[in-house]
């Protein structure tokens, strides 16, 4: 099955008790902002997921700016929306994606089986005319044993690595100004690690909320990653618009690429690293 839902399989699963809804709505500009219109309306049920303190852990010298979370803050939420195992989950969110697909990566590599994202967002959503609600679901509890795949992620020193042997390829999720060191408006340092490739998350969308379909994502990479015996390793600013890319490859049937999690906030953090211009 696709990793992307349409606002009809949503609404069919509303009242169904083995699915668990995300709103994962966030601005980076105003940390508070998802929350409150979270609280205005949101999908009948929906829990809400914020980047910073669910979907994210304590920023410390290293680590980027939005480092993964524990496993004991990653099972404590989930708990307390009632998920499991076996539970069917989704995300949504408003910024084409992005926050719901951090998400998805996330449940992914805590072992959950069936975690799925919202096409078209919760704005499409809501135009259809699918039931929305201000009311804030009880808190629940649930036994849930998170399964951290580390195959997943890679370390800065294995980035490193990576990039004096040349066997593995990166892949920078920025926009192009951002990855040719033209402009940083968010870190200290402009410029990408040596050797990676830019394909900016962007392009994985018709338009915001809208994901391309598996040939149109197919037909992204189907020049980009023509040395197979390279594992693809994505990055983006701090590890959240990266996992737009992960979930694009997994929609095109691709192999699954790993996540540089700390990103370009943590490979500038430290006073060694080499960078590049273009």
């Amino acid at each position: 099955m696709s990793n992307l839902v349409s606002p009809e399989w949503v609404d069919s699963k509303i009242k169904d008790e083995n699915t668990v809804i995300f709103d994962c709505r966030f601005s980076l500009a105003d940390p508070e902002m998802g929350y409150k219109v979270y609280e205005k309306d949101h999908i009948e049920g929906a829990f809400y997921a914020d980047l910073d303190k669910h979907l994210s852990g304590s920023i410390t010298t290293h680590g980027g700016r939005h480092p993964l979370p524990s496993v004991n803050i990653l099972s404590q939420f989930l708990s307390s929306c009632g998920v499991d195992k076996e539970k069917i989950i989704v995300a949504y969110d408003d910024q084409s994606g992005t926050m719901a697909a951090r998400f998805w990566w996330l449940m992914k590599y805590a072992g959950m089986k069936q975690v799925y994202v919202l096409q078209g967002g919760y704005t499409h959503y809501k135009e259809k005319g699918y039931a929305v609600s201000s009311k804030v679901p009880d808190k629940k509890s649930s036994k849930i044993e998170i399964d951290i795949n580390e195959n997943m992620i890679i370390t800065r020193d294995e980035v490193v690595t990576a990039v004096q042997q040349k066997d593995k390829q990166l892949i920078d999720a920025r926009e192009p100004k951002r990855f040719k060191g033209i402009i940083e408006p968010i870190d200290g340092v402009a410029g990408h690690i040596p050797t990676a490739i830019n394909v900016p998350w962007e392009i994985h969308f018709n338009k915001p909320g809208w994901w391309k379909d598996k040939e149109e994502l197919q037909y992204i990479y189907k020049d980009l990653l023509v040395d197979k015996s390279k594992t693809p390793v994505v990055y983006c600013g701090s590890g959240v618009t990266a996992c737009v890319n992960v979930l694009a490859m997994s929609e095109a049937g691709l192999k699954m690429p790993i996540l540089y999690a700390g990103s370009w906030s943590d490979w500038i953090s430290y006073n060694d690293h080499q960078i590049e211009k273009d």
